[in-house]
């Protein structure tokens, strides 16, 4: 695969969406942004990791300002912007003890959602992880597990937006037995280990959306292409269309396979190791991760989607290191 690394892991940039030039952009939504923004754009500098497909981009504007744009419409995904729509949703719910980039505009015509944010100088993390980068990853989610979203937020509970998605053991338990045997050809001994277990894995998946349950926090898409370290070492996080209101440890496990297949160490010794994981016992661990992996494995086994070519490979990477760990806890 182009894009591997010397280390033989994937960088994010390997898995990237498809994404628009400022000049792919129609005459009016340029003008638009132009008008929102203040002042004419004078460069752009391409965003070149995460999934989401149109326009991802910092604008320098005449004035010598510049803006973080995001720009989408149906026509690069169907999904898409009701995903711009609901980061738009979410930005007051920010609370101030996390480093948030601020939303300063939007503009939505029905078919096209353009926003503005605090552009944040920095770069993400250097894959493969390096130890120092990681910890500092690790803190910033031990303060995210302690945050609450501002009151009066619209946020949804976390078993309310996964409700759909954490069926994926159910759907493989159900489907033609082919896909079981592409998921043994995908998976190998874990696999096989999976269609072995589907009664347990489609148990502890039902069982995973009680313990998804509570009144933190929770980003709920952590991956090194969503956080960006600024010249201070401190860290952003960024990409909030998938927030909820649930445990506050979910966006350490579900991190975690991701930092697995990136390089950065054993996840189920790190999770153990965190002050925020050490608390959790291994049946709601279990669950969570039953529910992870069953969504992560059946959607790396389907068609890629509209203009995301790349994302069902890094569903599957994930997947891989995912199934490896729930292994341990069964």
């Amino acid at each position: 695969m182009t894009g591997v690394s010397d280390d033989g892991v994937d960088p994010p940039q390997a898995f990237s969406g498809q994404r628009l030039d400022w000049r792919d952009l129609p005459v009016h939504v340029r003008r638009r942004i132009a008008t929102l923004a203040g002042a004419e754009v004078t460069a752009e500098t391409s965003a070149t990791s995460g999934f989401s497909p149109g326009f991802v981009a910092v604008l320098e504007t005449a004035d010598g300002r510049a803006v973080f744009v995001k720009a989408v419409s149906p026509r690069e995904n169907p999904r898409s912007p009701e995903l711009a729509r609901a980061e738009i949703r979410h930005a007051s719910a920010m609370p101030d003890e996390i480093l948030v980039p601020r939303l300063l505009w939007w503009d939505d015509d029905g078919e096209w959602v353009v926003s503005g944010w605090e552009a944040v100088s920095g770069r993400t993390p250097q894959i493969p992880w390096q130890a120092d980068e990681l910890r500092l990853v690790l803190d910033a989610i031990d303060r995210l597990a302690q945050a609450r979203p501002r009151p009066g937020h619209a946020l949804p509970t976390t078993p309310e937006l996964l409700r759909e998605d954490f069926a994926g053991w159910t759907r493989i338990a159900s489907a033609d037995p082919g896909l079981r045997d592409r998921l043994v050809a995908t998976f190998g001994d874990d696999g096989r280990w999976a269609v072995e277990n589907l009664d347990a894995l489609v148990r502890w998946e039902e069982e995973a959306l009680q313990v998804l349950a509570g009144d933190h926090l929770v980003h709920g898409d952590l991956r090194s292409d969503n956080v960006m370290l600024d010249e201070q070492h401190q860290v952003w996080v960024i990409d909030w269309p998938h927030a909820s209101v649930g445990a506050p440890w979910l966006d350490l496990a579900f991190m975690l396979p991701s930092v697995a297949a990136e390089g950065g160490g054993d996840p189920a010794a790190i999770f153990a190791a965190h002050p925020v994981g050490a608390a959790v016992e291994p049946e709601p661990l279990r669950a969570a991760l039953a529910g992870l992996t069953g969504y992560l494995t059946w959607s790396g086994l389907q068609p890629d989607p509209p203009g995301l070519p790349n994302l069902r490979a890094f569903q599957t990477t994930q997947a891989r290191t995912s199934l490896s760990w729930l292994r341990t806890l069964a």
